[in-house]
């Protein structure tokens, strides 16, 4: 049988960099066939796996760089789950960021950098212009999948994000179709689109609430 989110012991954590192998892992698993990710760092060519490690340990280090919260899931005390959650008062424009960009032309290559900064500007125009939450990266464990997880970490990333009263909400984007329904489902709404290759990048934003 097999255990659902509610049938063991979740909780969520602040993550710091004692973590980031953890984290890499996890979102190295998530992301490696999404088809972002496969045209973004160009999977028929020889090197894919390294660039794609590459990208995810450049942009975990440059959260906790910037104190960007890192929040984990946790089940059972086994790190199951990772969101990385831009503030609404830092904005990192990956264009300015000199030394991740050097670190990424070394590691994932010219081309696959370039690319992914023009891809990362494209999500940054069609979201709000006021400031909000970002989610650039999000995943859960393989064998974790599928049984609710995905909806506690993302709950729990939007509860924090709801502590910020400078906050208008909350952005994502996936080029996976599957993963449109499970958002809409939480209230974000699609703002936009971006083609990338052969496929749909969706744009979506969820507005905070405030109380009455």
């Amino acid at each position: 049988m097999t255990e659902t989110a509610e049938c063991v012991e979740t909780k969520i954590v602040r993550l710091d960099p004692a973590a980031t192998n953890e984290a890499k892992a996890i979102l190295y698993h998530a992301y490696r066939d999404e088809p972002t990710f496969k045209y973004l760092f160009d999977a028929s060519r020889a090197g894919y796996d390294q660039r794609v490690r590459a990208t995810i340990r450049e942009l975990i280090d440059l959260h906790f760089a910037h104190n960007q919260d890192v929040i984990g899931l946790s089940a059972d005390n086994r790190l199951v789950g990772i969101a990385l959650v831009g503030s609404p008062t830092v904005r990192l424009n990956l264009a300015e960021q000199f030394n991740w960009r050097i670190r990424m032309m070394l590691t994932a290559g010219l081309s696959s950098t370039r690319r992914y900064i023009e891809y990362h500007m494209q999500v940054k125009a069609i979201l709000p212009g006021d400031e909000h939450h970002e989610l650039p990266l999000m995943g859960i464990d393989a064998s974790h999948q599928n049984q609710g997880y995905g909806r506690l970490l993302l709950n729990a990333v939007e509860k924090l994000c709801s502590e910020n009263p400078r906050s208008s909400g909350i952005g994502l984007d996936t080029g996976n179709a599957r993963y449109i329904e499970f958002y809409e489902s939480l209230g974000y709404q699609k703002v936009g689109e971006i083609n990338l290759g052969d496929f749909t990048e969706t744009v979506l934003f969820k507005p905070r609430h405030n109380p009455d």
